[in-house]
C-alpha cells in the first residue's frame, strides 16, 4: 500500500477517467483554484484508458503529475486489462480488451490491427501502468479502485477484489470496513440510479460518475484531519457523449476461472 504523505492541508480524489483528457484538464484547474496555494494531494482512482477519446494523453499527464509528488495513482481494472493484453502471447486478452473499451485506447496510440500497440505504446507508459499501487490511505479513509471484501481485513484484501468487486462491496455496511472507502468502477447499479452523481454514504464514497460518457468528472474533497466523507465534490463538466446505460454500467467481474485463462470483462 502507498500511503499519503503527512499533513497535506487537503486530499482531492479523482472518479474514474477514462480517456477523457478534457476533463482531466478541467479537473486540475478547478483543484488548484480549490487549493488555493495550500499543500494537496491528488488521489487518482483508477481506469485512465479505454473507452474515452485520449488515453494516451491521459496516462502522460498522470506520469508527469507523479513525478511532480503531487499525485499518487491507483490502479484500475481497465489498467489490468490493457496490461494482461499486453502480456497474452496467444492475443486472446488483446480481444477481449479491445472489445471492451480497449479499441479507442488502440486509437488513442495510433495502433490497429496491424499495428502492435506493444510497439506503438511508449515503454514507459507501460512500465508505468504495470507497476502502479492497489491502495492508499490516510488516518481515516482507505482509497482504491472498485472497493474492499467486506468483513476482510484491509491488508489481506486481495488484487481481484481492490480492481474488480461490485455487489457484495456495494450492499455492505458500516460496520463491514475498518474505514471510510473511497472509491470508484461503478458509475451505476440499483443503489445509484444516476451515472453522473456520485454515492455519498457514511461509510463509503463512490466518485465514479461515468466520465467518459456523461461528461461529469467527479473530485471528493476530503479534509485529512476529519473522518468520513468529503466536505465538498467538486464536478469538471464537459461534453458528454452518446451512450446507453447497459455500456456505462459495464461489466461483471470476471469467474477466476475465467480470469485465470484470460482476463476479461
Amino acid at each position: 500500500m502507498t500511503r499519503i504523505p503527512s499533513a497535506p492541508a487537503v486530499i482531492y480524489a479523482v472518479g474514474d477517467i477514462h480517456g477523457r483528457a478534457d476533463l482531466l484538464e478541467t479537473a486540475l484547474a478547478l483543484i488548484d483554484g480549490h487549493a488555493a496555494g495550500r499543500p494537496a494531494r491528488i488521489v487518482f482512482l483508477g481506469d485512465y484508458v479505454d473507452r474515452g477519446p485520449d488515453s494516451r494523453a491521459v496516462v502522460e499527464r498522470l506520469i508527469g503529475l507523479e513525478r511532480t509528488g503531487r499525485a499518487i495513482c491507483l490502479k484500475g481494472n481497465h489498467e489490468d486489462l490493457m496490461v494482461a493484453a499486453l502480456t497474452d502471447p496467444t492475443r486472446v486478452a488483446l480481444s477481449r480488451w479491445r472489445a471492451c473499451g480497449g479499441q479507442a485506447t488502440l486509437r488513442a496510440y495510433g495502433a490497429d490491427d496491424d499495428h502492435d500497440l506493444m510497439s506503438a505504446a511508449p515503454s514507459d507508459h507501460l512500465r508505468w501502468l504495470a507497476g502502479l499501487p492497489l491502495t492508499t490511505a490516510d488516518d481515516h479513509r482507505i482509497y482504491v479502485h472498485a472497493g474492499l471484501a467486506p468483513g476482510v481485513a484491509f491488508r489481506n484484501q486481495s488484487e481481484e477484489t481492490c480492481l474488480w468487486i461490485r455487489e457484495a462491496f456495494l450492499r455492505a455496511g458500516p460496520k463491514d470496513f475498518e474505514a471510510h472507502v473511497v472509491h470508484g468502477h461503478t458509475p451505476l447499479w440499483a443503489g445509484k440510479p444516476d451515472p453522473a452523481a456520485p454515492e455519498l454514504l457514511p461509510h463509503r464514497t463512490n466518485l465514479d460518475t461515468g466520465a467518459f460518457a456523461t461528461g461529469r468528472l467527479s473530485i471528493g474533497v476530503f479534509d485529512p484531519a476529519l473522518p468520513g466523507g468529503p466536505v465538498e465534490v467538486l464536478t469538471a463538466v464537459g461534453p458528454p457523449a452518446d451512450y446507453s446505460r447497459s455500456a456505462v454500467a459495464g461489466p461483471k467481474a470476471p469467474r477466476e476461472r475465467e480470469r485465470r485463462r484470460a482476463p476479461a470483462w
